[in-house]
């Protein structure tokens, strides 16, 4: 039978359930990241298994997320993820060495393996011929432990590139040309596969772009063949050996297909304030600019800094825009120094900052108040920058740094007439620089088990959660409309962030972009639920989103649809995830109706169908859990499951 690269990833790791679209496949997982965002969350649960010792090929926690330390909160964190990788046998990728997606790719990723993250972005690694999949934090404990993932089985997207990319265009706008064409959720429930002859013109580097921001597409993973390009970068980072061959069998047949002429596309920017709000910059040309961040996960690579060193050398960027550069790692800056195009950026005034997430998780650089920043970043969702009336563009390196220069949204292709410029093609050195002093190997098993976790004080123990009662009747807290991203549900930034080791100080924080009185309305009832619209719970996987409003009583969330991977980690913690069945029902539910619910658990144990009263009419519901997941729900979220087998 002919397959493609992500048929055969999925076919060769399979071990539970049979590749048909919708239902449940259980995967054997190879290697797994977190990062210091999750990874608190996952080392305490990996406490609460009592685990000896991970499972996998390899682990690694990484340290890209919160990395200023304006008090003793990060830095503690910090011990403990160390102390943590030390006892149960994880790589450590020490703060200040790089964002966990690109070091992972040079250091890590090997064709054929399957890796899944406790960060919504780990689909960036399909860049090499991977199954890379974003999850919550539980499902990385759980592989760690030797457990498969589950997932439900996925369509498989076919996306054919043909053509070249012009002048002024990269891999940036082919990801954003997908969102503008199939918005945030065009990709549910699906694979997408990139093949044919335009894929000749994209480097490793450049395929990390477009995996990436597949999360931004709702995608379950983005999957590149592991070809002559992957062959060529694993020789360039020092891992030739490491290479396979992957690619689609002739006569490879994909469930959608589509394609995409590279020479057609130009310039596209993300307006505020979603990743799917996508236009021609042309169209949106001459807005004020006053801020321009580079770097991100979403433009990782060397070249995307060097190109923007080229356009702005010898000439100092715009009075009114401050230019902001986050390399992405260690080795890129080191290759930035080394190609003479850090001195570039430094004399055009740009600001250099370390290496790792920073503004993308709303971790410094927040913009002012009402203006425009123009990002490298996947995603621009409402206050995630950090300043809560923000208005964050998402664009490519050519973009940002037109706008760098010219203190507005510019087209770039215009920078050929207005300032003389020829589009720049950076050269790429034939050997990246290696550092690996920064990332510390596992301790043997026998030094392992002597390491004590270090906790400091802002370190609390995970709850432990009450499962849902057979009869449920609590009001509703919340009514929502579509998209509501869990950055809303759980805010990230400076001011939260410190505290995600921490749920009961975590809690308080709780859905106050939506309504900031929530903490305090939850605190005083016995339980409550809330509805929402459409793909309820997009963008990041942190768990925190579940957990935190499960610490304040959430029971159960209504909504039109669900983002996949927060609906998994609703269902890890055993909240449960149920759906209109008539959408138009949501429409008809106002705050503070009582929802009954009656027979819960027989009626989770026989089928899918539920009937609720609420507001004193009655709304029919249904649930997609598997017969695994309702257990789950049943025993109080999979930790307590998991606790019962033991």
């Amino acid at each position: 039978m002919a397959r493609t690269v992500a048929q055969k990833l999925i076919a060769e790791h399979l071990v539970e359930g049979s590749m048909e679209p919708g239902s449940e496949i259980g995967l054997t997982v190879d290697q797994t990241l977190t990062q210091d965002a999750t990874g608190t969350m996952v080392m305490l649960e990996l406490e609460a298994m009592g685990l000896d010792r991970i499972r996998t090929e390899l682990s690694v926690q990484y340290v890209d997320h919160n990395l200023l330390q304006t008090d003793e909160k990060n830095p503690d964190d910090h011990l403990f993820l160390q102390s943590a990788a030390q006892r149960f046998g994880l790589w450590y990728s020490k703060p200040g060495n790089g964002v966990s997606h690109p070091v992972h790719q040079a250091h890590f990723g090997r064709p054929g393996a399957t890796l899944i993250g406790s960060d919504s972005h780990t689909c960036a690694a399909g860049a090499l011929g991977m199954l890379a999949i974003g999850v919550g934090g539980l499902e990385v404990a759980m592989a760690m432990a030797g457990q498969p993932l589950y997932v439900s089985m996925p369509q498989v997207w076919g996306v054919e590139l043909t053509g070249e990319l012009p002048d002024w265009v990269s891999a940036k706008d082919v990801v954003l040309e997908m969102l503008r064409r199939h918005g945030v959720k065009g990709g549910v429930g699906r694979v997408i596969e990139y093949h044919g002859p335009g894929l000749a013109q994209l480097t490793a580097m450049d395929r990390h772009v477009i995996a990436n921001m597949g999360a931004e597409l709702g995608a379950t993973a983005s999957v590149f063949p592991a070809d002559v390009a992957v062959r060529d970068y694993l020789e360039a980072v020092g891992r030739g050996d490491d290479f396979t061959q992957i690619v689609a069998d002739d006569g490879a047949s994909y469930d959608e297909t589509e394609h995409i002429d590279l020479s057609t596309l130009e310039p596209l920017i993300a307006k505020p304030s979603s990743p799917g709000n996508v236009v021609p910059v042309a169209e949106v040309e001459d807005e004020d600019v006053t801020q321009v961040v580079v770097g991100s996960s979403a433009n990782p690579g060397l070249r995307d800094f060097a190109v923007v060193a080229e356009i702005l050398d010898g000439q100092q960027s715009h009075t009114g825009v401050s230019v902001d550069i986050n390399p992405t790692s260690r080795e890129v800056l080191a290759d930035l120094i080394a190609g003479g195009w850090l001195t570039s950026l430094v004399g055009s005034g740009a600001r250099i900052h370390q290496s790792g997430c920073m503004g993308c998780i709303g971790m410094g650089q927040a913009p002012a108040s009402g203006r425009n920043s123009l990002r490298t970043m996947p995603r621009n969702f409402p206050g995630r920058s950090g300043t809560e009336e923000d208005a964050v563009w998402l664009c490519s390196p050519e973009t940002a740094a037109a706008a760098a220069l010219t203190g507005r949204i510019t087209d770039p292709r215009t920078l050929t007439d207005s300032h003389d410029l020829t589009y720049p093609r950076p050269t790429m050195p034939e050997r990246y620089s290696t550092i690996a002093d920064m990332l510390l190997a596992p301790l043997p098993q026998d030094e392992a088990e002597q390491v004590e976790l270090v906790k400091g004080p802002n370190i609390s123990s995970l709850p432990q959660f009450e499962p849902i009662e057979d009869r449920v009747e609590v009001p509703t807290l919340l009514v929502m409309g579509d998209d509501v991203s869990t950055d809303e549900i759980m805010p990230a930034g400076s001011q939260v962030l410190p505290f995600r080791s921490n749920i009961p100080k975590i809690a308080d924080f709780s859905f106050v972009r939506v309504d900031e009185t929530y903490p305090e309305r939850a605190k005083g009832g016995e339980g409550h639920v809330v509805v929402a619209g459409e793909n309820y719970g997009q963008g990041s996987s942190r768990e925190h989103a579940v957990i935190a409003p499960r610490y304040l009583g959430l029971v159960a969330v209504i909504a039109k649809s669900f983002a996949r991977i927060h609906w998994q980690n609703l269902a890890n913690f055993g909240v449960l995830p149920l759906e209109f069945d008539d959408p138009s029902d949501h429409d008809s539910i106002s705050i503070d109706d009582v929802v009954v619910l009656d027979g819960v658990h027989d009626a989770l144990r026989s089928g899918r169908n539920l009937t609720a009263t609420i507001g004193g009419r009655e709304v029919a519901l249904h649930h997609r859990l598997s017969d695994r997941q309702v257990d789950m729900v049943l025993a109080g979220g999979r930790i307590p499951l998991t606790a019962q087998a033991l």
